[in-house]
């Protein structure tokens, strides 16, 4: 259980995000628009945090009246471990990118999937009901989107990894909720509704050895990475003649605006906010 000191009424309240790197990271631009957006009175930094001492950053952040962090890599399974209470959906995805403190107690919640599944709904208009959805990687980003998806009511939802024993662990731990088809990348078939790359073969300008049999006309293609430019995912799928791409900005813009309305209790326009970081006037 954390405590807090008193602050002065009319001092900013204070948030920030820990990891490590940290200094490429979006959010204190995009938490500092939802502030300006909804007249809220906060400062928001990115914080690098060396691995030994995430603990105790946490606990001395909330202990000098820190009033929330967004957690990003390597720290989200040990936000989990450190949060007294976690949301259900927090506790599904075995991670947290998002800590506050509730009645004395660090409570951890995730964001990422509702973020996804805000984007694709909300921003892009692509269905989710009834589709048959691809995800590529069976890492911890696609843990923590799970969940969400299922409850948009696909057909079907597939996992494809290199290892098919890490996709076929993924399935298990959601059985109750869903049967989830699993299959190594060279065994996809197709075409399929939606694609969505949770792998993070972009950051090496390498892709995923799928078949471009999974497009077709109708398929739209979702990278979670972002970048300035079409990453190496997307421009396969564009040459493959998907229907329609897009990055994983969205996703960033809507899991922070998810923090921000739990920290602050009133939700910010993403769209205005994802305009301005693309720099769409």
């Amino acid at each position: 259980m954390l405590t807090t000191d008193s602050a002065d009424q009319s001092a900013p309240d204070r948030y920030a995000v820990l990891g490590n790197p940290i200094a490429h990271s979006k959010s204190p631009e995009l938490q500092m628009a939802f502030a300006r957006q909804t007249g809220e009175n906060i400062t928001y930094r990115a914080i690098c945090v060396e691995p030994d001492h995430f603990a105790t950053t946490v606990t001395d952040f909330f202990s000098t009246g820190g009033k929330g962090l967004n957690i990003t890599l390597p720290f989200k399974q040990e936000a989990c471990q450190l949060a007294d209470r976690l949301t259900s959906r927090a506790r599904r995805a075995g991670a947290v990118n998002t800590l506050y403190l509730e009645a004395g107690q660090l409570v951890g919640d995730n964001t990422d999937g509702v973020g996804l599944v805000s984007d694709l709904r909300e921003h892009l208009h692509w269905p989710l009901r009834d589709k048959h959805i691809v995800i590529l990687g069976a890492g911890g980003a696609v843990r923590g989107v799970l969940e969400p998806l299922i409850n948009e009511a696909p057909a079907t939802l597939t996992i494809a990894n290199r290892t098919l024993s890490k996709a076929e662990s993924l399935a298990r731990d959601f059985a109750d909720r869903f049967t989830i088809h699993t299959c190594r990348f060279q065994e996809l078939t197709g075409p399929v509704d939606m694609i969505i790359n949770a792998t993070s073969t972009g950051l090496t300008g390498d892709l995923p050895p799928v078949a471009t049999t999974l497009i077709s006309g109708a398929t739209c293609c979702y990278d979670m990475l972002y970048e300035q430019k079409l990453t190496p995912f997307l421009q396969w799928a564009r040459a493959a003649g998907a229907n329609a791409v897009s990055d994983g900005l969205g996703m960033l813009v809507c899991q922070g605006a998810a923090s921000f309305s739990i920290w602050r209790g009133c939700k910010p326009d993403t769209f205005e906010v994802l305009r301005g970081v693309r720099g769409v006037d």
